[in-house]
């Protein structure tokens, strides 16, 4: 009996040269589409981004997601008829003056309101309101809300913050808290210097308001200027006394941008 001869198998590439030649050719895909990403036109894309921002079309498509918080248009029927900039562009002279009307109005309320408290209290050397072209301006001295160097709120002066809570409560303007100090330098480890310890006066204040009272935190804005707008010469301990001071001035309506 012949035996068959067995077949040798034909030689090939080694098996290593498949996984080099796929990785070759991945590499050269790879290249290819950053090549082709390089060449985009600027003009037609930004024509398409121009044609989005026209469209606007997130504002208006519907969401099967409830959002958490509203929209812009559902949060001014909410605030209390607070407009914003656009909103004041698209008012007749005439309704712009009644708006700016109603808010003279209110505000002189207002400041007749925290006046009586004043008098009735006899607060009028600690605290004093002024009305000015920015508003309701509420100047309270640092004796009755701080302690020296320090700004944690004193617990005695609190009513009066309560009852300026409750009248800004019932209006729609921002308010500005502005902390200011003499020109003793301040040097310890919380505050370094006289711009921190105001501006963290200013922000104990606002934080009461909003934390403590409710209010709308999007209402406030809260500054530290130290020692460079002072009100008097820091040449005693009783003028020194007037600049170390937290001012609460309540904005008219659009103010900044008049």
């Amino acid at each position: 009996m012949k035996r068959k001869k067995r077949t040798q198998p034909k030689r090939s590439a080694p098996v290593w040269m498949v996984t080099y030649s796929d990785m070759v050719t991945l590499i050269l895909v790879f290249f290819i589409l950053l090549f082709s990403m390089s060449q985009i036109d600027a003009v037609k894309f930004n024509a398409v981004a121009e044609s989005y921002r026209d469209n606007v079309i997130f504002d208006f498509l519907p969401s099967a997601v409830p959002l958490e918080n509203p929209t812009d248009h559902e949060d001014q029927e909410d605030n209390g008829g607070l407009l914003d900039e656009e909103d004041y562009a698209d008012l007749s002279d005439e309704e712009l003056a009644e708006e700016i009307a109603e808010d003279q109005e209110n505000l002189e309320e207002l400041h007749d309101e925290i006046q009586d408290y004043l008098d009735e209290h006899e607060l009028n050397d600690v605290v004093s309101a002024t009305r000015t072209e920015r508003g309701i301006v509420l100047v309270l001295e640092e004796r009755v809300l701080f302690e020296s160097g320090r700004a944690s709120l004193i617990d005695d002066f609190l009513p009066f913050l309560d009852k300026v809570a409750v009248l800004l409560d019932n209006i729609p303007n921002d308010i500005n808290v502005e902390g200011h100090t003499d020109d003793v330098p301040m040097n310890s480890y919380r505050y370094p210097s006289n711009w921190e310890l105001s501006t963290a006066r200013a922000s104990s204040v606002l934080r009461y308001f909003v934390e403590e009272q409710g209010l709308d935190p999007t209402r406030f804005k809260a500054t530290g200027y130290g020692e460079y707008r002072p009100v008097a010469e820091n040449d005693s301990a009783e003028n020194r006394q007037k600049n170390r001071r937290v001012e609460i001035i309540i904005l008219e309506l659009n103010y900044e941008r008049r």
